[in-house]
């Protein structure tokens, strides 16, 4: 199964993005983990590392997507 981040800041661009990738990927394709960065700023770092430049934001096996422009990574440190 393949491994995909959502990363987000909570905020209502953020909030509706999240509705959409949970109907768009195949559960049985893809486990997805969900990352409120304003609640868990100790992953901002982590983010970071994998190519996250705004939230909200998909990491799909490493490759990082931004899907809107909601918020910089620099805002959530």
């Amino acid at each position: 199964m393949n491994h995909a981040v959502f990363f987000h800041a909570g905020c209502p661009v953020c909030v509706a993005a999240e509705q959409q990738v949970a109907q768009a990927l195949d559960p049985s394709r893809y486990e997805v983990e969900v990352v409120h960065l304003g609640e868990r700023s100790d992953r901002v770092a982590e983010a970071e590392s994998l190519g996250v430049q705004s939230v909200p934001a998909l990491v799909i096996d490493g490759q990082p997507f931004h899907i809107n422009f909601g918020a910089p990574l620099s805002a959530l440190k």
